[in-house]
């Protein structure tokens, strides 16, 4: 097993952890804060420098926790949202995580606000 984005290996790790912990879904389950998680986009244009905007939003938001492995992602203390450049189409992806829907839906907007003020 590795730790990739493969459904296999996802369900391999949640049935090795089922197996450890001697629980059911359900508890298991439980145990785990619930949050909501939404996907959004930007449509690019050809002048469009996905690069540039990437690398200004992570300057924005230098003071929270950044990953840039693919794309960039920006853990708040209570959400997350990751900007990626799709591969197949011509548009930034924007999924965030959040408390509840709104609030998901929320951070992706203020993201797009501050992109479209770059």
């Amino acid at each position: 097993m590795h730790y990739g984005r493969d459904a296999l290996v996802g369900v391999a790790l949640f049935l090795t952890l089922l197996a450890k912990e001697g629980k059911k879904v359900t508890e298991l389950k439980a145990g785990y804060p619930k949050y909501a998680i939404a996907k959004n986009k930007i449509e690019l244009t050809p002048e469009i420098d996905v690069d540039a905007i990437l690398e200004a939003v992570k300057q924005k938001f230098a003071n929270e926790n950044i990953t840039d492995i693919d794309g960039v992602k920006i853990d708040f203390p209570d959400s997350w949202v990751h900007l990626r450049k799709s591969n197949t189409e011509p548009i930034i992806r924007i999924y965030s995580e959040a408390e509840t829907m709104e609030k998901a839906n929320q951070l992706a907007e203020d993201i797009k606000k501050v992109i479209s003020s770059l």
